[in-house]
């Protein structure tokens, strides 16, 4: 399912972006110094897009206490930041108003529960796959709007960012077999890299140049899982194989990136390491200025871990934290907002500990 969207707690520092429209001579006006920014993957970006497809409500939380810190405008519970009201944030892909400003600061594709593989939860969520070919149906209205060179150097200085494999990996472990047949863990992992291997080579062929992803994190001391299947301590939830299985992908991701890197001309990344950086929060909450970082605040059970928080999935009883920033975890597996802004400070201009070669504050100035 992810980690709840880093996206939103982002925006904060998109809006450094200039979005001062300047005068043109083509069907659209282009903001001075836009840089588009266009959003793949799970619930850590999706901002609603599952409200308009035929999905579950597993999948969705535009309800309460969902987003009781970010005016009860979204699904999940979004950042708490007083900035948020300037920031433009982007419609989901599938809102009605969403054509509206021609996607002059970019699309979210995202959907919540979706994963690399297009057999991930088939039915009741968008995969990434076609979340990449609704990018390339904007990609063709640009170049019809803005003319094919303007349309090329608008795409190509745009950030794509990526966040997928959380629920392709759940899917395999939790279910009686695998979605496409695949038995052994490494064939599996292959088989998602090899996914978004292809989706970005998509993006590039129809413009996209810089990409900025986020690997997953250890699934087996997420909340929900400790919760169903263990009471044992992080060090032993690390050890088990739904966190064995992320740390696969987190070797595999990297040098399918540094292979792109070197096939594709202009191609440009940014890595950050969430495996990692969730792991260290959860140990040492307090260095990061929070009191608790195995258990959610919202939820039942063990940990917290039951998927209850609104009770809305079956099961109606939850406990609700005192007071939501002391808490890594706001439901079972999804972020708080301070927890979120912390990843999303990482990804924009963390240092190569955590996010390298670059950070996404480099790919939004990078020119094309």
């Amino acid at each position: 399912m992810g980690s709840l969207r880093v996206f939103m707690c982002f925006m904060v520092f998109y809006a450094m972006v200039s979005i001062q429209i300047t005068c043109c001579q083509s069907k659209i006006c282009l903001p001075k110094k836009q840089v588009a920014l266009f959003i793949f993957g799970d619930s850590q970006f999706d901002v609603g897009n599952n409200n308009y497809i035929n999905s579950t409500i597993l999948a969705q939380a535009n309800f309460d206490p969902y987003g009781e810190t970010f005016f009860n405008l979204f699904e999940f519970n979004l950042v708490d930041a007083p900035e948020y009201a300037k920031v433009p944030l982007l419609l989901p892909y599938l809102h009605p108003a969403s054509y509206l400003d021609d996607y002059i600061l970019g699309a979210n594709f995202a959907s919540a529960g979706s994963g690399a593989l297009v057999e991930t939860r088939q039915g009741l969520v968008i995969d990434l796959k076609t979340q990449a070919s609704y990018f390339k149906q904007v990609s063709k209205h640009l170049k019809q709007k803005l003319g094919v060179g303007e349309a090329k150097a608008f795409l190509g200085n745009a950030v794509y960012i990526i966040a997928v494999g959380d629920n392709d990996y759940t899917s395999f472990l939790f279910s009686n077999s695998s979605t496409v047949g695949i038995k052994d863990p490494r064939e599996f992992v292959d088989a998602v890299i090899g996914n978004i291997s292809s989706v970005i080579q998509e993006i590039y062929e129809a413009g996209g140049r810089k990409f900025g992803l986020l690997n997953v994190g250890p699934s087996n001391c997420y909340p929900i899982i400790r919760r169903f299947m263990n009471g044992s301590s992080l060090d032993a939830c690390l050890e088990e194989e739904g966190s064995a299985i992320a740390r696969l992908h987190r070797t595999a991701l990297p040098k399918m990136l540094e292979k792109l890197e070197k096939q594709l001309e202009g191609f440009q990344y940014s890595l950050t390491d969430y495996y990692g950086a969730l792991i260290e929060v959860m140990k040492f909450p307090s260095n990061y200025g929070f009191k608790e970082g195995e258990v959610g605040c919202c939820g039942g059970g063990a940990y917290r871990g039951d998927f209850s928080c609104g009770g809305k999935r079956g099961i109606e009883e939850f406990e609700l934290c005192e007071n939501v920033n002391d808490y890594v975890y706001f439901d079972s597996v999804h972020h708080t907002d301070r927890a979120n802004q912390y990843f999303a400070e990482l990804m924009w201009s963390g240092d190569n500990h955590f996010t390298q070669p670059y950070n996404v504050k480099q790919l939004f100035e990078f020119q094309v």
